[in-house]
């Protein structure tokens, strides 16, 4: 029998929104107030998201942040820094214990990266789970793109969409950035480099690493065409039905109280 979640699509919104969004629907979840979640936003003004466990200080350069008029904001997830500017974001919250999701990490990711297989696929592209090898070392870089995890999306070896997951409350969290066009010079304007050329150096392999996906298409797609498409993959790749859901103002208000106590919040963003 296919399962029935909640969809919810709230169009553009600031980072520290996005980001009390989908905590508060986590919460709601959590205490069995709505069904599991798919949503999908952009980002307005474009933001750089990092990490919950990564450094600011000597890694980010907050002043490129600024004055690109980006606004910088810590997740809930793990993982590295990215700059969400032309894309579609998504997210996914399902109780732990729901019977298509496995208990491990490793393998919810693929589970729910079905939806993501799908969503390119409806665009034409023929896009793969990542199998990373084994890494000795780490590159020790700030940028989310610039290597796969396991099932993330690739094509043609290149990462195309890149995912975070965290779990609380008895709930996973998983949402991740789709995007459709990347301006690597202002990318690497978000990070600090020791110097110009070991910052234009990055900035040239990170080419050989990423794609966006209208560096794939002829024919240019934009937010809504794949906003459908991932949408449509995320129902047949889960095996689900999409509900539409209305926030009641009550709870609107909710979201925009912790997007001010805590995303708003510089002790919150610049912890670490």
């Amino acid at each position: 029998m296919t399962d029935t979640w909640y969809y919810v699509d709230t169009g553009h919104a600031t980072p520290a929104f996005n980001m009390a969004m989908d905590e508060m629907l986590l919460e709601w979840h959590s205490k069995g107030e709505i069904p599991p979640v798919l949503r999908f936003y952009g980002w307005s003004p474009a933001g750089l998201s990092i990490g919950y466990f990564q450094k600011v200080n000597g890694k980010i350069d907050v002043d490129g942040v600024n004055r690109h008029g980006f606004e910088l904001v810590r997740r809930q997830t793990g993982g590295r820094a990215v700059l969400h500017d032309q894309e579609l974001t998504y997210s996914v919250i399902v109780s732990e214990d729901h019977p298509d999701m496995p208990k491990s990490v490793k393998e919810a990711y693929l589970v729910i990266s079905k939806g993501l297989l799908h969503g390119f696929r409806n665009l034409g592209i023929q896009a793969d789970f990542a199998i990373p090898e084994e890494r000795l070392e780490t590159t020790g870089s700030a940028v989310c793109f610039e290597e796969p995890s396991w099932y993330e999306l690739i094509v043609d070896g290149k990462k195309a969409a890149g995912s975070a997951q965290t779990r609380k409350k008895g709930v996973i969290l998983q949402h991740g950035s789709i995007p459709f066009h990347v301006d690597d010079g202002k990318l690497f304007d978000m990070f600090l480099y020791p110097n110009d050329r070991v910052k234009e150096r990055a900035r040239r392999a990170f080419g050989d690493k990423a794609v966006a996906i209208n560096e794939i298409l002829t024919d240019p797609v934009d937010f809504n065409q794949v906003k459908d498409a991932f949408k449509r993959g995320f129902a047949s790749g889960l095996d689900i039905k999409l509900e539409p859901f209305e926030l009641s103002s009550k709870q609107w208000e909710a979201v925009e109280k912790l997007a001010d106590e805590r995303y708003r919040n510089d002790s919150w963003n610049f912890s670490r």
